[in-house]
């Protein structure tokens, strides 16, 4: 269960780095600077604090949501392993239906993010 542990602490690691460019989504485009006045770059490249929760938000749902694909794949790998045991399908049984059920409640809060977010005009 430790090795599991660790291998689920590795990939979350990685899909969080990967995930990183894309809420730091950094403009080329700069816009110039008047003679007299002093301008900071925004390293972020995001113009209100609405798009930068958003984006975290995404960034999130997308992470819960590849730990649902790890665990379908982790359920699938437990029942074919299984050799007959009964415990072992049963265990493999449970953790599908709860990736399911999981993966259900992932699209449901994305939904309702996205409603809320969308009635309020952000």
């Amino acid at each position: 269960m430790k090795k599991f542990k660790l291998f689920l602490s590795i990939v979350m690691l990685f899909i969080v780095v990967l995930s990183f460019p894309y809420l730091c989504n950094a403009r080329s485009g700069k816009k110039e600077c008047p003679k007299d006045q002093v301008c900071l770059d925004n390293p972020l490249g995001i113009d209100s604090p609405q798009e930068f929760i958003g984006r975290i938000i995404r960034a999130i749902l997308g992470i819960v949501g590849s730990l649902a694909l790890v665990m379908f794949i982790y359920g699938g790998f437990n029942i074919m392993t299984a050799a007959g045991t009964a415990e072992k399908v049963e265990k493999g049984k449970q953790i599908l239906v709860w990736a399911t059920i999981g993966l259900i409640v992932i699209f449901t809060s994305y939904a309702l993010v996205k409603f809320v977010f969308t009635s309020l005009g952000v």
